[in-house]
């Protein structure tokens, strides 16, 4: 029976894979801070370890004799300061390339993010090896590229480790993405920005536990490099909004606004937060204006070649069982 941690395991991405690995017959380690989520977990027969991972000893621990070792634990806001982001990200990724080491990790998976790409630019068909901004988007860009260097160089030092990058996963669980969107549009409307028409890429999260499943197995000569992951179907944001809210039943509110206008307040409201030194996120923030009103796809082809990915999902569908899911969620929490 092969064993596996997951960390981040009471998150959106760990607890889904968490869950799969299990059904699958492995052996499975859940890592994660929301003791709620846990006892989920072990209800279901999963080990739970309640952790940070910030704490070397804790993450040593974990690791000690597991087959692959599943990294997708990390602070993943817009908004922040940043020790926090390197005490989770960085440092917390450090732990775990010891612990894997010390423990025999067979493989590493890590789970990091396209954000590393964002410029405040139209991007398409954005490559793994396109030239990143000099500048990181946000905390959490910055701290996730450094992230990946580490994992990069423990591979180089004899690591066996392999990098995905996600983008914008949605499905039922999703805490983040999707229900930003409808809190926005029942609290006045969604923010239109170049009249909705924003090409982007959307990952269904059981296309993300796909690709992590493959990653396990990937051949050797697949390891070392960082993989692209989406649904490889680009949309345009206001369609798939309307096909949300169609299945919602509900009406889509849109609110038009200029970008550089709501990319200036986004500046204004942050610096405010900092100089009141605000740990709440701002109402607007430049990388949720960017996130909505730039153009960002991103290229598949090696994920395709290297690991044979293809979705399972499609966007379509994946709205579809969202939806589904959340109405239910609704009505049991009204």
């Amino acid at each position: 029976m092969k064993s596996a941690l997951v960390t981040g395991a009471t998150g959106f991405v760990g607890k889904r894979l968490a869950g799969t690995l299990q059904r699958k017959g492995w052996q499975v380690t859940a890592f994660g801070r929301n003791e709620v989520a846990g006892k989920e977990l072990e209800d279901a027969g999963i080990t739970f370890i309640k952790g940070n991972l910030a704490h070397r000893e804790i993450v040593m621990e974990a690791c000690r004799d597991q087959d692959v070792v599943f990294h997708s634990g990390a602070l993943s806001s817009p908004w922040g300061a940043y020790q926090q982001f390197y005490d989770s990200n960085v440092l917390g990724t450090k732990h775990i390339v010891e612990g894997c080491r010390e423990g025999g990790a067979r493989r590493l998976v890590h789970v990091s993010t396209p954000s590393i790409y964002m410029n405040y630019r139209d991007r398409l068909n954005v490559a793994e090896d396109s030239p990143l901004p000099r500048k990181a988007a946000n905390h959490y860009a910055a701290t996730k590229r450094v992230a990946e260097e580490i994992v990069q160089q423990a591979h180089i030092e004899g690591l066996p480790a392999i990098i995905i990058r996600p983008r914008a996963i949605f499905g039922p669980g999703d805490t983040t993405l999707l229900p930003r969107l409808i809190r926005a549009n029942d609290e006045g409307g969604v923010p239109m920005f170049r009249g909705g028409r924003i090409m982007m890429d959307l990952t269904y999260v059981d296309n993300v536990v796909h690709a992590l499943l493959l990653c396990a197995d990937a051949p050797e000569s697949a390891l070392g490099a960082a993989y692209n992951i989406t649904n490889q179907e680009p949309v345009i944001l206001l369609e798939v909004l309307e096909r949300l809210f169609r299945v919602l039943d509900k009406p889509l509110k849109r609110r038009k606004v200029p970008y550089p206008l709501a990319y200036g307040l986004a500046g204004l409201l942050e610096w405010k937060a900092r100089l009141l030194g605000s740990e709440k996120e701002p109402l607007l923030t430049r990388y949720s204006v960017g996130a909505l009103g730039r153009h960002q796809t991103l290229d598949n082809t090696r994920a395709r070649n290297a690991l044979g990915y293809m979705p399972q999902v499609s966007v379509e569908e994946g709205i579809v069982r969202y939806a589904e899911w959340w109405k239910q969620h609704q009505n049991g929490h009204q």
